[in-house]
């Protein structure tokens, strides 16, 4: 149909097309509609209870109703909450692990979930406590870091390695100097000074606490090392040893590389001698001598220790002997670790008879101690009527030729011996061959022993059957 000529009133005017009287209907004609939200799309609808959940987790530090919803909405929660949220929002509120994992992640580069029970939760919390003590400045930081976070995390706190512990800041050094040529003394100065923090009042709180791993001295100092920032001084001494008192789940104690001497090493004995859990006991790298030797001896009579670490102290023969004469008698202990001392021929000659009467020990270690011969001598005695020890080191002695062949005697009686370190021992080429031929032996023994004990108790009766 021609449309009429402009201008001609006697022309009626054809009527519009629906699609120019719809825009909507003409695609190229319709009107666009930019959105407020760039992601808002018609397509899109959320529902209510997504709007209602995603306020939930806005407001979750405000209002953390997480247990009140459904299962499947706790997870939506869960997965979508920050993990930097305070701890005193979401420490007893929440116990899913995948959160917890997220905070690991997100907070370090490095997590192994197996060293902490699998628990995320717990990994979380005692690396965190473990960081506020590492750096807690004694008259510096405020002890209410420590204090606000025990009831968050007391219930999930197994074991700490607090690899450091800061001394307190000498705020002026040359007043300090000048107080102490005023004094004309500076005895006891230093002891008041460079205490570290007390950890009597964690302890007391942490009553799943069963490893603790201590070491008095700050990593990485570089330019600002002084041999005051590794001390342990007599009050961290008497205080951590009070401390022991209030932990009575503790089942490990590990203190290292802290200048632990004899009368230190006596104090923390003396509290330990009759703790109901210890286990394990370690005070490698410190000078720990012939006295504080006795007094691990009267431990390990006191105590249920069955594992034992004294290496690289100041240990002689009579320290040596001393902890021998506890061990002839002893029904507990399973490991000595004794390396690096010095305790020579006349100490490894007490271990070794004691080691004649001893049917628990199953792994000693006397490498680098100055033993040679004589002990030699008697150890191979050992091999021949000891049925208890599975791993002997030697390494790093003067052994000789003549004593590693009688060592090799004393393993040909020998069948349950799997390892027997004689490394940079002098022995002897063909003696140390013979005698790691036969630890093959023993060692294929003890795998079919192995695979023959029942491993349930099921097997157990069929095999009665």
């Amino acid at each position: 149909m021609q449309e009429p000529v402009s201008g001609d009133a006697n022309v009626v005017p054809t009527p519009l097309r629906v699609s120019e009287m719809n825009p909507a209907a003409n695609p190229r004609r319709m009107r666009r509609i930019i959105a407020e939200d760039p992601e808002w799309s018609l397509a899109i609808v959320p529902h209510l209870s997504e709007l209602c959940l995603q306020h939930i987790v806005n407001n979750f530090e405000k209002n953390p109703i997480v247990n009140h919803l459904l299962p499947e909405h706790q997870r939506k929660v869960l997965d979508r909450i920050s993990t930097g949220l305070p701890l005193t929002v979401t420490a007893n509120l929440i116990s899913d692990e995948d959160y917890w994992k997220r905070c690991c992640i997100e907070r370090w580069a490095v997590c192994d979930v197996s060293h902490y029970g699998a628990s995320w939760k717990r990994m979380f919390f005692e690396r965190h406590l473990e960081n506020i003590l590492k750096y807690f400045i004694p008259n510096t930081t405020d002890p209410n870091q420590v204090l606000d976070i025990i009831p968050l995390c007391k219930e999930y706190v197994r074991k700490l390695e607090i690899d450091q512990f800061l001394p307190p800041v000498k705020l002026d050094q040359k007043k300090e100097e000048d107080d102490m040529s005023d004094s004309g003394s500076d005895v006891g100065l230093d002891e008041f000074c460079m205490h570290h923090y007390d950890l009597g009042v964690l302890t007391a709180a942490l009553s799943h606490l069963e490893e603790l791993h201590l070491t008095y001295g700050v990593k990485d100092c570089g330019m600002n090392f002084e041999w005051s920032l590794f001390d342990f001084t007599y009050k961290d001494c008497y205080s951590l040893a009070n401390a022991f008192k209030k932990c009575r789940a503790l089942k490990v104690f590990k203190l290292c590389r802290s200048k632990v001497d004899d009368e230190k090493a006596r104090l923390l004995i003396r509290n330990l001698l009759d703790h109901p859990c210890l286990v394990e006991l370690d005070f490698s790298h410190n000078l720990i001598g012939d006295r504080g030797a006795r007094a691990i001896g009267k431990l390990i009579n006191r105590s249920k220790l069955k594992i034992l670490t004294v290496c690289n102290n100041r240990i002689r023969a009579q320290g040596a002997q001393a902890i021998a004469h506890a061990l002839a008698k002893n029904s507990t202990l399973t490991s000595l670790n004794l390396r690096l001392n010095c305790i020579e021929d006349e100490g490894g000659q007490a271990v070794g008879h004691a080691l004649l009467t001893n049917a628990t020990l199953t792994s000693i270690h006397l490498g680098g101690n100055e033993l040679s011969e004589p002990t030699a001598t008697l150890f191979s005695q050992v091999l021949a009527q000891n049925t208890a020890l599975t791993s002997i080191n030697l390494a790093c002695n003067h052994i000789g030729v003549d004593g590693g062949k009688q060592l090799l005697e004393g393993m040909s009686d020998n069948k349950t011996l799997t390892e027997f370190d004689l490394r940079l021992a002098e022995v002897g080429q063909e003696s140390e061959y013979l005698i790691k031929q036969a630890l093959k032996a023993n060692q294929e023994i003890a795998r079919l022993k192995t695979m023959h004990q029942p491993n349930s108790l099921e097997e157990k009766y069929t095999d009665l059957d």
